[in-house]
């Protein structure tokens, strides 16, 4: 298995980047149609699998997945993308409650020591 980047997401990247570039007040406001495309999942699949990543939110293993077939899996999960109703798509990020406000992770110059 190559880890290297595909062309079309190269590609994609690219033009991104210089777009970004070029117009550095352009807003990209449709970035979400690119997140499903077959490519995309699949090397990012296979560059979690490559670097021992943990199960996500939903607790799925590397191992269940293929034991449930991957194509199938990537066709849903870009599926699910497409039509935007991925598991935790909109969820955000539980913070530590417990860190009182105003503790140094919270603020950047804090950290700077």
């Amino acid at each position: 298995m190559s880890l290297t980047t595909p062309d079309g997401i190269r590609t994609l990247r690219r033009k991104l980047y210089e777009k970004a570039k070029t117009e550095p007040g352009f807003r990209f406001y449709i970035l979400y149609d690119k997140v499903w495309r077959s490519d995309i999942p699949r090397h990012a699949y296979d560059l979690a699998r490559a670097n021992k990543g943990a199960p996500g939110v939903d607790g799925i293993t590397f191992e269940q997945i293929e034991a449930t077939g991957l194509e199938n899996w990537l066709t849903r999960l870009g599926e699910e993308l497409r039509t935007k109703h991925a598991h935790g798509l909109a969820k955000p990020v539980p913070r530590d409650v417990s860190a009182p406000a105003g503790a140094a992770g919270d603020d950047p110059e804090a950290r700077r020591g």
